[in-house]
């Protein structure tokens, strides 16, 4: 029997409730991380170092501290992050699943606060806000 296509199924609420839960998981338990050991402390992946490297020498401009929805969501924006996010396709666990993301860093998590974005951009931008010292601050 064969699954039905994207095109047949639509937009299965069920669906889109069961990634809400996951992701909004997935941002508290980094939450909980920062606050309680620091962001300098933890390793995200085992690739963090090349991950940062690349992620700098890709995107050498990007504010990290205060994101700009501009750096992710215009066509030429989403096609550079797009051929970025591949080259991990089989090196970064679930590198293209959607995450949220704070948008300014001082934050928590809030509805204002918040950006989907893909796993590995995720990654990039949490693994450059530790190691620059930006996430610092929640550590009580």
């Amino acid at each position: 029997m064969a699954l039905p296509s994207a095109d047949q199924t639509g937009n299965m609420a069920e669906m889109e409730m069961q990634w809400a839960v996951k992701a909004m998981h997935h941002a508290e338990t980094y939450m909980q991380l920062l606050k309680a050991v620091g962001g300098k402390n933890f390793k995200l992946t085992p690739i963090d170092d090349e991950l940062y490297s690349d992620f700098k020498r890709n995107f050498p401009d990007l504010n990290i501290a205060v994101l700009n929805d501009d750096d992710f969501k215009t066509d030429m924006a989403k096609a550079k992050w797009r051929e970025f996010i591949n080259k991990y396709e089989n090196r970064v666990t679930d590198f293209n699943f959607g995450s949220l993301l704070r948008i300014d860093c001082t934050g928590d998590y809030s509805e204002d606060n918040t950006m989907f974005v893909m796993r590995t951009q995720f990654y990039c931008i949490e693994i450059a806000r530790n190691k620059e010292g930006l996430n610092d601050s929640h550590h009580s």
